[in-house]
């Protein structure tokens, strides 16, 4: 008897392995987070905060191009404000500025940002981490604050440029009142601060470039020239194009400069397309307006940007 009872299996546990409806198997629960659905898990708050923040306002603004009017009383006008733009004088003057400051600072700048990248390269420079330093250390000055550094430097009575100028025997010159000497003094500004960040991309390319290349043509007789044309220009051709596109992105962009030194006077000498934009989104209220030179604006910018890749761009 007893040996029987020890050889009974142990009695289950109530409620342990078993169901109250038996042959019926338990509904599974589907796990949110698994192998496949993690890595969109996880891209969710960039995407989420790219449509808030970047998709709505970019549809947006070009509904908004489409309508007159103000606040929630708009009316739809078509194309109305894309045809009253092409009518508008102020606007090709404006986009007439920002192209002759792009014609004439951007080959400027990135020119003497090539010549600075060379001679940074040099071993023959004295100090050359410290000059490397002093060549960065404008772009990190806040727009703002440059413009009105600059406006005390270009100040006609007291600045800084003309109290030069007089001790080699020149006139003062009215930078900020004259048409002419306005574009130059928002060509200063900009050159002064971008030459810098741009000569430090072009000296780390030149850094990239293998000494053998340079050590084969010193061999086959190649001049300095020769290897600065042969070697040096097809190598840094990524960062020339890239310099190219960010320098003409960021003038046909151009605001604070111009804004702060001038306001974009004299005569509206230094009214740039972004500046023009300002003032009819943000002083007229006209936000129809604005909108629809925004989007002129980023088709101009977007036909450059596609006209200097195909131009510049790697030839395979």
């Amino acid at each position: 008897m007893s040996s029987a009872l020890s050889e009974r299996a142990p009695a289950t546990p109530a409620g342990r392995g078993t169901s109250k409806h038996t042959g019926h198997a338990r509904p599974r629960r589907r796990r949110l987070l698994t192998r496949g659905s993690a890595p969109y898990l996880l891209i969710m708050p960039a995407v989420l905060g790219f449509a808030i923040f970047k998709a709505y306002p970019i549809v947006s603004s070009f509904w908004i191009s489409l309508t007159t009017g103000s606040g929630d009383d708009r009316t739809f006008a078509g194309l109305a404000n894309y045809r009253r733009l092409l009518d508008d004088p102020l606007f090709w003057t404006a986009l007439k500025n920002t192209a002759l400051i792009l014609v004439v600072q951007v080959p400027l700048m990135l020119g003497l940002a090539l010549l600075m990248a060379l001679a940074l390269n040099s071993s023959k420079v004295w100090l050359r981490p410290l000059w490397r330093l002093g060549v960065f250390v404008p772009s990190l000055t806040g727009l703002v604050a440059a413009g009105v550094m600059f406006s005390v430097i270009l100040n006609r009575d007291a600045g800084l440029l003309n109290w030069v100028l007089s001790l080699l025997g020149i006139d003062p010159v009215n930078w900020l009142g004259s048409p002419f000497w306005a574009r130059v003094g928002v060509v200063l500004v900009i050159t002064w601060h971008y030459t810098g960040y741009n000569a430090v991309m072009y000296l780390a390319g030149l850094q990239g470039i293998p000494t053998e290349l340079y050590e084969a043509a010193m061999v086959d007789g190649a001049g300095p020239i020769r290897r600065f044309v042969s070697i040096t220009l097809p190598q840094l051709r990524p960062i020339l194009l890239l310099t190219v596109v960010l320098s003409t992105i960021g003038t046909l962009q151009l605001f604070d400069e111009p804004y702060v030194l001038t306001g974009g006077g004299p005569d509206n000498a230094t009214m740039t397309v972004t500046m023009y934009l300002y003032n009819n989104g943000f002083k007229y209220f006209d936000f129809g307006y604005a909108s629809a030179l925004a989007y002129v604006l980023a088709l101009i910018v977007s036909v450059l940007g596609i006209l200097q890749v195909r131009l510049m761009g790697e030839r395979r």
